[in-house]
């Protein structure tokens, strides 16, 4: 392993799950005078019919000296997508975009959608030392900032990381904002790491999907002992995945299976609700184990209250949630997506050492995003959906 500088830190040097593949290219990405682009975007929140396909939308530039333009090969739905095109967290984000109010209200749109890329450099800032132009590349863009499902997308270098060269850019696509947000969870809220992760138990409360299979094959790469939950049709695919046990949820009332298992170090949990106060019974006490959520009211409370009040109030249903369970020996956390090219360099790494894999539900062409959108709204995903945006050969 090597030490190089990049993004101005040090960085630690470096088969898939298909099903219903789509082969449909209506909409063809040709944008020769590079001043405009095809783009998926929405003018206002609301339900599916908001999506509009534009074919002119201003070619994106390069604002800041760390940031780099990426072609667009392949870009992929989460969750987040569906709600932020209905509005959630609409106030926090807008906030993240312009926190000094320079702009006008509704400058947010048109508003692309999309975290995931996987695609080719373009074109570098003046500062960006570690990229050049024709690196093929991954990244997950954060909310505040116009999204992938584009020809082409601005991301600051920082949040970029070489694509493993083992995948393709449809089979990339499918990973980085989902497994970054697993990380976030259990790296930066639990501490976890392929350190310490071996003779640890971690239950995963919605396993089947994008975080939850990203968060098993992490885990188990790592040397955990993971305790899946899911429905009894995504058994297989968390087989595959190499988790240890495996617990149907709809065969028997969730709490009374969980008894017959010994306690856990870690429970990430992506349903949220009644599974919380559930979960919380099951950790290990007095021995530092921790409850992660990625289900929090930060975004909602904000939307529902302002920022000021919105605030005030998560930090205080965190706060005694936290004290609430730091006296009976467990710590309590809440999981954010964090945006980090570095994380996914050692990601990249499981990857070609073949200890990560992409898990794809399936492809949709550029041209069917709406359809993308309803497949996901539906919802009991197994794995990730993905957009074919542009054809890496042209």
């Amino acid at each position: 392993m090597h030490i190089v500088c990049r993004r101005s830190a040090l960085h630690l040097g470096r088969g898939s799950i298909l099903a219903g593949v789509g082969k449909e290219r209506g909409i063809h990405s040709s944008c020769p005078r590079r001043t405009v682009m095809p783009a998926w975007v929405i003018d206002k929140y609301g339900s599916n019919d908001v999506l509009r396909y534009n074919e002119n939308v201003l070619f994106p530039i390069i604002h800041y000296p760390n940031e780099v333009i990426i072609k667009v090969h392949a870009a992929s739905l989460n969750p987040i997508d569906v709600n932020m095109r209905s509005g959630y967290g609409a106030k926090s984000l807008k906030m993240s975009r312009d926190p000094l109010h320079i702009k006008t209200s509704g400058s947010e749109f048109p508003l692309i959608l999309g975290r995931d890329v996987s695609g080719t450099i373009m074109e570098c800032g003046l500062d960006v030392k570690y990229f050049k132009p024709g690196d093929q590349v991954w990244a997950a863009v954060p909310p505040w900032k116009q999204g992938t499902f584009a020809e082409f997308v601005v991301a600051s270098v920082n949040e970029v990381s070489f694509k493993p060269k083992s995948l393709s850019h449809t089979e990339a696509a499918s990973i980085p904002y989902v497994t970054l947000t697993a990380w976030a969870a259990l790296v930066n809220s639990c501490g976890l790491s392929k350190e310490k992760c071996p003779g640890k138990r971690v239950l995963i409360l919605g396993s089947s999907g994008g975080i939850g299979t990203s968060s098993i094959q992490l885990l188990k790469a790592w040397g955990a002992h993971v305790t899946a939950v899911c429905s009894g049709n995504a058994f297989t695919l968390m087989k595959d995945l190499g988790a240890d046990d495996i617990i149907d949820y709809k065969v028997a009332p969730l709490e009374d299976q969980l008894k017959t298992r010994d306690q856990f170090d870690v429970i990430l949990d992506n349903i949220g609700g009644t599974n919380e106060a559930l979960a919380l019974q099951f950790l290990k006490p007095w021995s530092g184990a921790t409850y992660v959520t990625l289900v929090t009211p930060f975004l909602y409370n904000n939307d529902q209250l302002g920022i000021a009040d919105g605030m005030m109030r998560t930090g205080v249903t965190l706060a005694s949630k936290v004290f609430k369970h730091y006296y009976k020996g467990i710590h309590y956390r809440w999981g954010f997506f964090t945006p980090s090219g570095p994380a996914l360099d050692e990601v990249g790494e499981l990857v070609d050492a073949g200890k990560i894999r992409p898990v794809i539900e399936e492809i949709f062409p550029f041209s069917k995003v709406p359809q993308a959108f309803q497949k996901l709204e539906a919802g009991h995903a197994r794995g990730k959906t993905v957009i074919q945006v542009t054809d890496p050969e042209k």
